[in-house]
């Protein structure tokens, strides 16, 4: 039986559960198909995917929503943002997602909401040295200081005018294989950047995978957490991968994310937690596959809220 819940933590979900991460692999399903699976598994929200995966024409997008009683809660920014010769691309990327998502079907804002939905989430990625090097803070280099100074100039920039032009507000989501991944580095994003500019999207697996405890991570950034990313990590499969020299989604590729309450993550101190801290809003779940395994991504993400609905999110 479903417990009440008095807060609205409400459950959604994102294409990459149907292995969708790099919008030009060959074996990625319809978007067409994902928006109807999701729909079929009891979501009413889903994010956009990757930039180019789910076209660019509103009406388009706005009819196939409609079709299956959805709406988008985020676009995402996953590209590289430390070379600064990827500035221009990825404003020109901030405007094409915005612009769409400013004009699609829009979900609720809850009282203790910080900012209302749909968000542009934002993750570093691109780099051969830490994509390698996802999970081991000890051998992972960081950046220097010019890079980070030029980083944190773009990730500024970014949310400048997703907010100040569409009134999206952008998350820094931290991303294994990223340069913003580890403790410290998190802890010098919201140094860098203050809360009036840009929130954190903290994900429960990235967190794990990089060495933290999720409960304890979620807890001391619950003042500048806007959005959450739920998944669950399968504990024999990555000790099994941390003994390699592999990349992110390689390691995905082979199921170290799992439905969520089939792997490691506490989920009932999460939701505690959550209750505590009375965290209204999104959260949604992912879990990264090989996109020519989607065809076990209905029952996956459909057993993932499934859990979470139980335990007494919504």
């Amino acid at each position: 039986m479903t417990k009440q819940n008095p807060l609205n933590m409400f459950i959604t979900t994102a294409p990459c559960c149907w292995g969708v991460d790099d919008p030009k692999n060959p074996y990625l399903p319809a978007w067409q198909r994902v928006l109807e699976e999701a729909s079929l598994a009891g979501y009413k929200g889903l994010e956009l995917g990757p930039y180019g995966y789910l076209p660019l024409d509103v009406n388009l997008v706005s009819n196939a929503l409609n079709q299956y009683n959805l709406f988008i809660i985020a676009g995402t920014i996953f590209n590289d943002l430390v070379s600064l010769s990827n500035r221009q691309a990825l404003l020109l990327q901030t405007d094409n997602i915005c612009r769409l998502i400013s004009q699609l079907p829009k979900p609720n804002q809850y009282p203790n909401q910080h900012y209302a939905a749909p968000y542009l989430t934002i993750m570093d990625w691109g780099h051969d040295v830490r994509d390698f090097s996802a999970g081991h803070s000890d051998r992972a280099p960081r950046l220097s200081s010019d890079e980070w100074k030029g980083m944190i100039e773009t990730i500024k920039l970014i949310a400048k005018h997703s907010f100040d032009t569409y009134g999206i507000r952008t998350v820094i989501h931290p991303h294994a294989g990223g340069y913003i991944e580890f403790s410290d580095e998190i802890e010098k994003i919201v140094q860098d950047v203050d809360s009036q500019t840009a929130g954190l999207c903290i994900d429960t697996g990235h967190t794990y995978y990089a060495g933290m405890d999720p409960v304890k991570t979620l807890l001391h950034y619950q003042e500048r957490i806007d959005y959450i990313h739920f998944k669950d990590i399968n504990l024999s499969v990555f000790h099994n991968i941390m003994q390699e020299k592999i990349r992110f989604f390689d390691a995905c590729a082979k199921g170290v994310m799992c439905p969520i309450g089939q792997g490691i993550l506490d989920y009932p101190s999460i939701y505690t937690m959550l209750k505590q801290i009375k965290y209204e809003g999104f959260i949604t779940i992912e879990q990264e596959r090989d996109p020519r395994h989607a065809d076990g991504s209905l029952q996956d993400v459909k057993a993932s809220r499934e859990f979470l609905n139980k335990m007494g999110f919504v």
